[in-house]
């Protein structure tokens, strides 16, 4: 896709002003990072910083069979939700491997908001509006909305100053309409860098007052924007899968370590059977966490040797984590080599490096 086919967020200008590096991403415009990768990072874990993840999808059902469409949608059980409650789950095929990775929110007892990846957008929308068909309604909203991550320590209070203060008691994976600098919008205790924080929703004509407000609130306790680079550190610190890295229609969510997510005891979803043969038959690989200790940096792609130099695996992330101290990564290996303490290889593109299979998260807010 040449740059001038690229969408823009309604941030964009905001990225500009900034000064930001910006780089194609999920057919959008996206700032990677404005001041420095490792400066944002740190920013996030000991303050906050803002992410412009307006380009993910919003897609609502409503109608007396909402649940119903998204219990048959998701591995999770939405029946388990109160209304403004939200759950990290994925959809799966027939397959039983990851369509995408998705956070539902339950607006009411039949409206429903899913939240997917914005490289999926096309295909999960088109997806749900299927399984919506004689069922409930279906509207693909994503254009009108802009979606700010602001994420970090000091991310709720300083939020809740610009006008709601009951945001500090808004339990985690529970959300509520609110007004914050005078824009009204939706607040989400939701986030994916592993600290806490807000996911807040607007209408895309107010996102970059809204934006400027917390900014201006933010900034004499180090706050600032982040782009996708230090988002990506900061999960990965976390263990926080990245669709199309450590997740997709090639892997289940079993191996991928999110069994926790798959419900086998609720009523049939697209997938189940699937899901419940490979858990029965055994899983022949695992998707671990491992410091490289040797000198190199993995990187998505690089091979996964055994001492003996076969090649036994893949890595799907990779990278200096900027808190932990150290080199880190995901991958896939034989499930005889899962065990916490296994010794293997890294190839970094011809250099051999020496990893061990550690415990994850690589990093945990206290």
């Amino acid at each position: 896709m040449s740059d001038s086919a690229l969408l823009r967020t309604p941030l964009y200008n905001a990225h500009v002003q900034a000064k930001a590096r910006l780089v194609p991403f999920a057919g959008y415009e996206m700032p990677v990072q404005y001041k420095g990768l490792v400066e944002e990072h740190k920013m996030v874990r000991s303050s906050a910083g803002l992410f412009d993840v307006s380009h993910m999808g919003e897609l609502f059902l409503a109608g007396a069979g909402t649940l119903g469409v998204v219990n048959q949608l998701i591995t999770g059980d939405a029946a388990k939700l109160v209304d403004g409650q939200a759950l990290y789950t994925c959809a799966c095929n027939e397959r039983g491997t990851i369509l995408d990775d998705l956070i539902v929110y339950r607006r009411g007892p039949e409206s429903f908001l899913i939240v997917c990846n914005a490289s999926n957008r096309a295909k999960i929308a088109a997806h749900v509006a299927e399984l919506s068909k004689g069922h409930c309604d279906f509207e693909d909203r994503s254009d009108e909305f802009a979606l700010i991550a602001f994420q970090g320590p000091k991310a709720v209070g300083i939020a809740a100053k610009l006008g709601d203060p009951a945001l500090e008691s808004l339990g985690s994976f529970h959300f509520k309409e609110t007004t914050i600098g005078g824009v009204a919008c939706t607040a989400a205790r939701t986030g994916y860098t592993g600290e806490d924080g807000l996911e807040i929703f607007c209408a895309n004509e107010k996102a970059e007052a809204l934006w400027n407000a917390l900014l201006e609130v933010g900034k004499d306790v180090g706050v600032g924007p982040a782009g996708l680079g230090a988002r990506d550190t900061l999960r990965l610190e976390a263990r926080l899968s990245l669709y199309g890295n450590d997740i997709d229609e090639t892997t289940n969510p079993l191996e991928a370590g999110l069994g926790w997510i798959v419900k086998l005891d609720k009523a049939d979803f697209l997938g189940k059977a699937a899901l419940v043969a490979i858990k029965a038959a055994g899983l022949p690989r695992k998707l671990v966490g491992f410091e490289v200790t040797g000198r190199g940096i993995a990187r998505g792609g690089y091979p996964l040797l055994d001492k003996a130099g076969t090649v036994v695996g893949s890595c799907t992330s990779g990278s200096p984590g900027p808190t932990v101290g150290k080199n880190i990564g995901l991958g896939y290996l034989p499930a005889a080599m899962s065990a916490i303490g296994t010794e293997f290889v890294v190839d970094c593109r011809g250099r051999h490096a020496d990893a061990v299979v550690v415990k994850t998260p690589f990093y945990k807010r206290g």
